[in-house]
């Protein structure tokens, strides 16, 4: 009976520890997927201030995306690679390349950033595309077309 208590009890502690490791990547793979669509969201302002060189929205809308890029890395755990994500396995692979394009990232931004402030058009220009070709690289190497499950 003690045995069967035991056994109870261990499987009972296995099947927590399993569903609490499931509910914290899932959480993870949540906040993940709201950062992105966050910085998703202010690419696409950033473009309509751009299209409309309204370079305050601009300088704004940049160091909004410099801010969130230093948290890209964080949001990649390691051994976070299961659930409703459309992260490549090359995120953890290749985690030093993933962490070069988020700093990348960030500094492209802030390049646009200051570009807007000083109201330099052509340069805004140029430093709004090397920003879309940075998001669209590490898209292209780290990001899936589908959920994967």
């Amino acid at each position: 009976m003690v045995r069967n208590i035991l056994t109870g009890a261990v499987f009972g502690f296995m099947t927590l520890a399993i569903s609490t490791q499931v509910f914290a990547q899932a959480d993870v793979n949540e906040k993940r997927q709201n950062l992105m669509k966050n910085q998703s969201a202010t690419a696409k302002a950033l473009k309509a201030a751009v299209e409309e060189k309204n370079y305050a929205v601009v300088e704004v809308k940049a160091k909004d995306i410099m801010g969130t890029a230093d948290g890209i890395v964080a949001a990649f755990p390691k051994g976070n690679t299961t659930g409703k994500t459309k992260a490549k396995p090359e995120i953890w692979e290749k985690s030093e390349d993933f962490g070069k394009t988020a700093k990348s990232l960030s500094k492209v931004a802030g390049e646009l950033a200051a570009a807007a402030k000083a109201g330099n058009e052509a340069e805004v220009g140029v430093k709004f595309k090397a920003l879309g070709d940075t998001c669209g690289s590490c898209h292209k190497q780290f990001r899936a077309e589908k959920y994967g499950e």
